[in-house]
């Protein structure tokens, strides 16, 4: 499990050199405010994943616990909606030998992409990382100035999304595969 250093914008590296890592990337879960649980076929690939990264907007320190308690290991961080849970706001993480940076995203919708690459690039170390992204409840997979930028959607559908999405990704020999997961 990753616990943050303090519940304000610190940044961590945490370092995993496994190849064939199993990831379930996850967003914007908002329970309880607007969804009462994760989707159970949601529920069993977090189960059965290596790493989880959460990109915030738990909602709750009980939405926290309970996906901490289903994941093998847990990155995440703090959205908007999460100024109680203590994780930081923007957390760099290598599995697998690719770096992520997960952070949230805040603000409105226009440029949100723009910020969330602007922050990946002031704290990758490395010239290919992977933004982890959230907050906008839209999936996302592109590459922009060699950062791809992914946001898994919301896990459990929550407004204005209009349905429950979620990622999962493979990290095999410094390459990801990405793949995305959508319930009605």
């Amino acid at each position: 499990m990753v616990v943050p250093s303090d519940g304000g914008t610190s940044y961590k590296t945490l370092a995993a050199t496994e190849t064939g890592m199993q990831l379930v990337i996850v967003s914007d879960t908002h329970i309880p405010s607007r969804a009462s649980e994760i989707p159970q076929p949601f529920v069993e690939r977090i189960q059965g994943a290596d790493h989880v990264i959460h990109a915030g907007d738990f909602d709750s320190k009980g939405a926290v616990s309970n996906i901490s308690n289903l994941a093998t290991e847990l990155t995440a961080v703090s959205g908007n909606m999460d100024p109680h849970v203590g994780f930081p706001r923007v957390v760099r993480t290598t599995l697998g030998s690719v770096e992520f940076v997960i952070t949230h995203g805040i603000g409105p919708k226009h440029n949100h992409t723009q910020r969330v690459l602007q922050t990946v690039s002031e704290e990758a170390n490395t010239d290919n990382p992977v933004g982890v992204t959230g907050h906008t409840h839209e999936v996302l997979d592109t590459k922009v100035d060699g950062i791809r930028l992914l946001n898994p959607g919301t896990a459990t559908g929550a407004a204005p999304a209009k349905r429950k999405t979620m990622m999962t990704a493979t990290v095999d020999a410094g390459k990801l595969t990405v793949s995305l997961h959508e319930l009605e």
